[in-house]
């Protein structure tokens, strides 16, 4: 009897793209169970390509800048935040893993600091009214009373952090 297969990613064209959608042969999938689904199955190789893990069945998959977004903030109750990512999990925000990127984009670590995470506008937005600018333009973080800075990713221009 033949095997069902993952036809569904076999062109090798699924891509999950930095306004924290997938899409299939430039087509955004908006089916949101088809979406959880491949947010909840991406794997990493040793030579930092992404792929699709469902069952038995591996698909390539291209990755625009991160493989996870943080879609929105909730709050921790103790003056901090938990991140809402793409898959639906939910995790602390560790403050010290914060970084701003080209066109001040915000970043965070995730998955034991396994991955990288992009913050979307409604998170972003969530969470800057706790920035902080000193005199010399170095943001912060404050949370629980305690300013967390904010690292300039590697790669991004000194005039990001407008």
């Amino acid at each position: 009897m033949p095997r069902a297969g993952f036809y569904a990613v076999e062109s090798g064209r699924i891509s999950f793209r930095k306004d924290g959608n997938w899409y299939s042969d430039e087509e955004r999938i908006d089916n949101p169970r088809i979406a959880l689904l491949f947010s909840r199955s991406i794997r990493r190789n040793p030579d930092g390509s992404y792929y699709l893990q469902v069952a038995e069945e591996r698909a390539p998959i291209t990755v625009e800048d991160t493989p996870y977004v943080v879609k929105s903030l909730e709050d921790d109750g103790r003056g901090g935040f938990i991140l809402v990512l793409n898959d639906e999990e939910r995790e602390p925000l560790d403050p010290s893993t914060l970084e701003v990127g080209e066109h001040n984009v915000l970043y965070t670590r995730v998955k034991g600091g396994e991955f990288r995470a992009r913050f979307l506008r409604p998170a972003y937005y969530h969470l800057s009214p706790h920035f902080e600018m000193d005199s010399d333009g170095t943001f912060y973080l404050r949370l629980r009373n305690e300013r967390h800075r904010i690292k300039l990713a590697a790669g991004a221009g000194a005039s990001q952090a407008s």
